[in-house]
């Protein structure tokens, strides 16, 4: 039978740890573990196989949703917070009133035909959730990200990526050069407005790797000089260039309709 802790104090061992998790990189990568806002994303856990260790409630989150996530999450231990304590582990402004503790997940890549996302230096959270989020939908098979990448399991990355870290391959804090010049049979298309060729001229439906770099700064020429094709995303409109997050999602299906036709 699942007991429940209250926790009403900063200096409680149990919240220090759990704030430890909401704030930091470092802590998440030692213990694998994250925090899941809100039903959504627990439910997508749990959709994808997980089971959260811990089940955090706020003093004034509604009875009846407390009765059926803890069904759902029999295994967990509940905790109850004090609304202010809860509002400093919860990420949003307007916190639901639930968060779980949550191991990270481990998905396998599936199909023979690999579509694999190469992230160079993606610096906001939000922005690497919708790139995740986008390969994800796009049934892409491993996402690389490299060294100075944002943490994919923080707060903000996993409300934007909206699950789907749980089911797409991730290989982090990867030195990306390396990467490329280990896999030289995997042809990667480098996302470009350099000497590039639009990217509907490129056969994109065997396998293919989709790079894309910072937000403000682009790809590094080690890295850009590696991949065998430079391709920009044609732009009949009045405007100079598109959100990484934009650009990789009209690559990343480009190749997916190629696949269907």
């Amino acid at each position: 039978m699942q007991t429940e802790t209250f926790i009403t104090s900063r200096d409680n061992p149990l919240f220090k740890r759990l704030k430890q998790l909401a704030d930091s990189a470092r802590a998440r990568r030692a213990e694998h573990l994250t925090l899941l806002d809100g039903v959504h994303l627990i439910e997508a856990y749990l959709e994808a196989g997980g089971q959260p260790s811990i089940l955090m409630f706020a003093a004034s989150c509604p009875a009846e949703l407390r009765i059926i996530l803890a069904g759902r999450c029999a295994h967990a231990r509940l905790v109850s917070l004090a609304d202010k304590l809860f509002g400093e582990l919860s990420p949003v402004a307007t916190p639901v009133g639930v968060l779980a503790e949550a191991a990270w997940l481990d998905p396998h890549a599936a199909g023979d035909n690999p579509l694999v996302l190469l992230l160079e230096d993606i610096q906001d959270p939000g922005n690497l959730g919708s790139l995740l989020r986008s390969a994800a939908a796009a049934g892409a098979s491993l996402a690389v990200l490299s060294l100075s990448c944002a943490d994919p399991w923080s707060p903000k990355a996993l409300r934007g990526g909206q699950g789907a870290q749980f089911v797409l391959p991730l290989q982090q804090r990867t030195d990306l050069l390396d990467w490329m010049l280990r896999h030289p049979a995997l042809p990667v298309v480098a996302l470009s407005l350099q000497n590039s060729v639009p990217l509907y001229q490129l056969d994109l439906s065997g396998p293919v790797g989709i790079l894309v770099g910072n937000e403000g700064a682009g790809l590094s020429s080690p890295v850009l000089d590696a991949a065998r094709y430079r391709a920009n995303i044609p732009m009949p409109g009045r405007t100079e260039s598109l959100n990484v997050a934009a650009a990789a999602a009209v690559a990343l299906f480009e190749a997916v309709r190629q696949r269907f036709t």
